[in-house]
């Protein structure tokens, strides 16, 4: 490795005040590239990402550039020519951070900040602040927490200090200047148990709050989607709420959940998530479960997509790699909503129209104008009502209330009057079939099962 550069002697300060930070982002474009199955971005959508990412917490990007890496340097992953470049680009521009959208081993980005003579942070420690400036729950501040100090424990270097003094950030690598971080394994080992407990706790919240709205008890549905994808949007379409929705990557981190009725009259909570990225830190996945728990538990999920993204294809299979993490693998209970048609024109529309016909498991809409939003509405409807299951049951005829009842959570299909009583063939949601036991028939909650077509006879 090369020594240090010699230069005028003058050391820059860690930041340079409130406001925008300078920043140079740089995506390594590594040629050696294993097992490589067609679907691949290119250099400069990863880039343009990359520059999303870092505009998601406001730094200002003076400079950015893809780098051919045909050979990574195990200690550097850039050749010195390389970094040489931007050590003297990053000084004429006043950088104060460079990222590089890519992960680095600790030995390579400390190397790299003693080269560059900046601070250095990867694509992980990216993401880790975005999410440590938007988390606004509790649960959400914990999580991320725990995957920035699961990430920080393979990193305990003197460093410098980088994101911490921006608005609403975390920033849990420190420095000589301002907040050295001088952690042992042991002490981060410590919080990171207290952090689980803790956790554990929300998770036995969350598990209750979730029990209770099944004793409401509604379906829940999830949007799911690439970050940016504009799943807030259709939200906010959908429930007429007013859910942060920006044309940023990451807008939405903590899960927001509404009620709302379908064309049918019955009602559904729907569940909107925090968007997925490509090569998303496995410690934030793992972090991030309670939170992902609703998509693991929904009824029916709504992949949003986006369909004016030339990457719209590579961004789906981005999504489905995390819903398979999650035991989600099955595309039979998912709707594709191809969002964003309001900006596609001639043929690309056509043909994200016509595919939407052929597929009854894709829609087209614009969560924008409004367009299609009631026909999803309407698809929505009809793949919870193939969810219902059959009950028959006989009331006495002076039991009118369970016989409303079951006209306000099912759908009856058959009604005959008998001698002995009333004969109603009802369709319903699975819970509510368990909740009309519970409530009218205690004890046959568990013998149900046993009869094909779920018949109880009072």
């Amino acid at each position: 490795m090369a020594t240090p550069r010699k230069g005028s002697g003058k050391k820059r300060a860690p930041w340079r005040g409130e406001g925008s930070r300078r920043a140079i982002v740089l995506h390594p474009d590594i040629r050696i590239r294993g097992g490589d199955d067609g679907l691949k971005r290119t250099p400069a959508a990863r880039l343009e990402e990359a520059v999303g990412l870092a505009h998601a917490i406001d730094l200002e990007i003076v400079h950015a550039e893809s780098i051919k890496v045909d050979k990574p340097k195990p200690g550097t992953l850039f050749g010195m020519g390389v970094i040489e470049r931007f050590r003297d680009l990053a000084e004429a521009l006043e950088v104060e951070l460079i990222v590089v959208d890519g992960p680095l081993s600790p030995v390579q980005q400390r190397n790299l900040e003693r080269e560059l003579d900046s601070k250095v942070i990867d694509r992980t420690g990216l993401i880790l602040e975005i999410f440590g400036a938007r988390a606004n729950t509790r649960e959400g501040t914990l999580q991320v927490e725990l995957a920035a100090l699961s990430y920080q424990r393979s990193r305990l270097v003197r460093s410098w200090t980088h994101l911490e003094r921006q608005r609403g950030g975390l920033g849990f690598i420190g420095g000589p200047g301002e907040s050295q971080i001088e952690l042992d394994r042991r002490l981060i080992d410590e919080r990171i148990a207290k952090l689980k407990r803790e956790l554990d706790q929300v998770k036995r919240t969350r598990s209750l709050h979730r029990e209770s709205r099944r004793k409401v008890p509604y379906p829940i549905v999830a949007l799911v989607g690439y970050t940016n994808a504009g799943k807030s949007t259709l939200f906010n379409r959908l429930t007429k709420a007013e859910v942060l929705a920006q044309d940023m990557l990451f807008a939405t981190l903590d899960p927001t959940m509404r009620s709302i009725a379908l064309p049918s009259g019955a009602k559904i909570i729907l569940s909107d998530t925090v968007g997925f990225i490509s090569d998303l830190p496995t410690d934030l996945v793992a972090a991030f479960r309670a939170t992902l728990e609703e998509v693991i538990s929904a009824d029916l999920i709504l992949h949003v997509r986006d369909a004016a993204n030339e990457d719209t294809e590579i961004q789906k299979k981005d999504v489905e790699a995390v819903l398979e993490s999650l035991g989600r693998p099955d595309a039979g209970d998912r709707i594709e909503v191809m969002n964003k048609i309001d900006m596609l024109d001639g043929n690309e529309r056509a043909a994200v129209l016509s595919r939407a016909v052929r597929d009854d498991n894709v829609i087209a809409v614009s969560a924008v104008t409004g367009e299609n939003c009631e026909t999803l509405c309407k698809l929505v409807d009809v793949r919870i009502s193939a969810q219902n299951e059959p009950l028959e049951v006989l009331i006495p005829h002076e039991d009118g209330a369970r016989l409303a009842w079951l006209y306000r959570h099912g759908d009856v299909q058959t009604r005959e009057e008998r001698e002995d009583g009333i004969f109603v063939r009802v369709m319903m949601p699975a819970y509510s079939r368990d909740r009309y036991l519970k409530l009218y028939e205690p004890g046959e909650e568990d013998t149900s099962s046993e009869a094909p077509t779920g018949t109880t006879q009072t």
